[in-house]
C-alpha cells in the first residue's frame, strides 16, 4: 500500500465540506469590495486553516488589485473571461509550492511559539509574535499584489498581542487581508470581532471524515474509519490524531475500565497507570486524557439536555453513561471534569506523576458516584 500523503493546511489542495464558506469568500472577492479582515470560526481540526491557506494561494495567484476587475494576473497571465467559481490553485503552481514550504514573501503566519525546553507549544501567542504584522503590511508587496496575514489561532493571543492586532485593524492597509482563525471566538476582544467579518465553518459529517481518512490514513479499515469519525465529532484533525496515536484501542481500554464503575477494578486501573507512565508513552497518556475529558464532557452535555438514550457511541457505552448519570449529579460530574483536566495538564507539564494523575482522575469519578 502506498504511503499516506502528509497533511498540513499549507499543502492541502482540496477542501471538503465547506463549499458555502468558500463561496462566501469568492463572492466577496468577485464583488470588488472584499472585506479586509475575516474571523474564521469553528471547532479545532475542521478545516479553518486549510481554507485560509486556500484563500491566500488564490489571492496571490489570481488576485487583482482592489477596485480592478479586469486585466492580467500577477504573472502576466490572462484572467478568465468569467469569474472564478472556486479558490483552487494547482499544487504544481509556483505560488502553491512556495506557500507550502513557507517561502512566499507576501504571506505571514502567526502561531504559538514552540518551547524547546518543555517540548511543547506555549499556551498563548505573545506580543513578540505579532509585533511585525504592522510593518509587514506597511511594506510594498514583494510581488506587486496582495499581502496576507494568517493568525492561527487568534483566540490564543494574550491581551498585548490582541491589542497590537487591533491597531492594524483600525487602519487597514490597502491590498491586504487578515485571516484570523478562532476555535473559541468569544475569547476575542469585542473590538476585534466588530472590525472583522465572521465566517463560520461547521463540523464535517461522518461521510467526509471517512473519505478523508481513506486518503490520509489508508491503512485504516472501513470499520476503524467509522469508529474514528464517531470519536472525532466532525473534526478531521482529531480523527487523524486519534488514528496516529492508537485512539481506538485507547478508547476501548477506557470503556473497559469505566464499565467496572461504580466500583473500579483497582488492579486494572493500576495496570493502565503503569502503562501510561512508561517511557515513550507521552502521546498515549495525552490521548487517554483527551479521551477521558471528552467522554465525561459528552456525558455532562448530553445529560444536561435531558437525554436518556443515544448518549454514547454504542449500545454498551450508552448503558454505561446512563448508569453514571443515575449515580452522580451533573454538578459533581462537572467538578470531576475540571479536576481531571487539571490533573492531566499538570502531568504533561511535569508537575504531577503521570500514573498518579491517572489514578486520582479515575478515583475522582468513582467518588462522584458514591452518594
Amino acid at each position: 500500500m502506498s504511503e499516506p500523503e502528509k497533511l498540513t493546511p499549507r499543502s492541502t489542495p482540496d477542501l471538503l465540506g465547506h463549499f458555502e464558506a468558500e463561496q462566501t469568500l469568492l463572492e466577496s472577492y468577485n464583488s470588488g469590495r472584499m472585506h479586509h479582515a475575516w474571523v474564521m470560526t469553528g471547532p479545532r481540526g475542521i478545516g479553518k486553516a486549510t481554507l485560509a491557506y486556500r484563500f491566500a494561494r488564490f489571492l496571490l495567484r489570481y488576485g487583482r488589485p482592489e477596485g480592478d476587475d479586469q486585466g492580467a494576473g500577477l504573472f502576466g497571465e490572462e484572467l478568465p473571461a468569467t469569474e472564478p467559481d472556486s479558490l483552487y490553485v494547482d499544487p504544481q503552481d509556483p505560488v502553491f509550492r512556495r506557500i507550502a514550504v513557507g517561502a512566499h514573501g507576501d504571506v505571514m503566519t502567526i502561531e504559538r511559539e514552540f518551547d524547546e525546553k518543555k517540548n511543547r507549544f506555549k499556551g498563548v501567542i505573545g506580543v513578540d509574535r505579532v509585533r511585525g504584522v504592522g510593518s509587514f503590511l506597511g511594506k510594498t508587496s514583494a510581488e506587486g499584489g496582495w499581502r496576507v496575514v494568517i493568525i492561527d489561532a487568534a483566540d490564543e493571543m494574550n491581551r498585548n498581542s490582541a491589542n497590537a492586532v487591533l491597531k492594524v485593524l483600525e487602519e487597514p492597509p490597502e491590498q491586504a487581508v487578515l485571516l484570523l482563525l478562532a476555535h473559541n471566538p468569544g475569547r476575542l476582544l469585542p473590538t476585534i470581532r466588530s472590525r472583522c467579518r465572521t465566517l463560520h465553518l461547521n463540523p464535517l459529517n461522518d461521510d467526509i471524515l471517512i473519505e478523508l481518512l481513506g486518503k490520509y490514513a489508508p491503512d485504516s479499515s472501513r470499520a476503524d474509519a467509522q469508529g474514528l469519525a464517531k470519536l472525532a465529532e466532525g473534526s478531521f484533525g482529531r480523527a487523524l490524531s486519534l488514528y496516529e496515536e492508537g485512539g481506538l484501542e485507547l478508547h476501548s481500554e477506557l470503556l473497559k475500565l469505566l464499565s467496572t464503575l461504580p466500583q473500579l477494578d483497582v488492579e486494572a486501573l493500576h495496570k493502565l497507570g503503569d502503562k501510561m507512565a512508561r517511557a515513550g508513552a507521552d502521546d498515549a497518556f495525552r490521548t487517554m486524557g483527551d479521551l477521558l475529558c471528552w467522554w465525561l464532557g459528552r456525558l455532562i452535555s448530553q445529560g444536561a439536555r435531558g437525554k436518556t438514550s443515544g448518549l454514547g457511541l454504542s449500545d454498551s457505552e450508552d448503558a454505561l453513561m446512563i448508569r453514571v448519570l443515575q449515580s452522580a449529579d451533573l454538578t459533581r460530574l462537572m467538578d470531576v471534569w475540571e479536576k481531571i483536566s487539571t490533573n492531566f495538564d499538570q502531568a504533561q507539564s511535569g508537575n504531577l506523576d503521570r500514573k498518579q494523575a491517572l489514578l486520582t482522575s479515575f478515583l475522582a469519578l468513582e467518588g462522584a458516584m458514591k452518594r
